[in-house]
């Protein structure tokens, strides 16, 4: 006997093995009473019972149209709310959105910002206006710089007024630090 001769004959005692196996497995479903060759579609008949009964159980729901259906463009659409607009940014807290109030997580998080104290009134410097005074000479003589008159105006320009050439004497300037 050659090598193939050897292989076929495995082969085919294989074959017989698997034939028996199954000729036992068909012979112990007669004795159950269900065919073998059934039991697969017993199964899937078992399941698609079960799931009928869960959909029969189950709430109806109501039918979505789709957008390419015909019963998409009969339903109106349901209107939207108007946008709700955006908070501006406070003016005073530039990076602050929220204002932490004491119930708030983000008061109970973040330390309060010390406040700075305002500077006392009588350490601001003023200066009262003569009879031949000018800004620039005022700057000159009170702050060291005769171009510093513009600061000197922008910090008085609602007592001064419109025109920084026109002063009138008795006027209180408040001097810049």
């Amino acid at each position: 006997m050659g090598l193939f001769d050897f292989l076929k004959s495995d082969k085919k005692k294989a074959d017989e093995a698997a034939e028996k196996v199954k000729q036992q497995v068909q012979e112990q479903a007669a004795a159950r009473g269900t065919p073998h060759a059934s039991s697969a579609a017993d199964a899937a008949a078992a399941t698609r019972a079960a799931a009928e009964r869960m959909t029969a159980a189950a709430p109806p729901r109501p039918a979505t149209p789709t957008p390419g259906s015909a019963a998409h463009k009969a339903v109106p659409a349901t209107p939207r709310p108007p946008a709700m607009p955006k908070a501006a940014p406070s003016a005073a807290a530039p990076g602050a959105m929220h204002t932490p109030t004491p119930k708030s997580a983000a008061h109970k998080a973040v330390p309060a910002a010390p406040v700075p104290k305002p500077p006392a009134a009588a350490a601001q410097r003023t200066y009262t206006v003569r009879a031949g005074d000018s800004l620039a000479e005022i700057a000159r003589r009170e702050l060291g710089n005769e171009a510093r008159w513009r600061e000197l105006y922008a910090m008085n320009q609602g007592v001064v007024g419109s025109n920084p050439d026109l002063l009138r004497p008795g006027i209180v300037l408040t001097l810049p630090g």
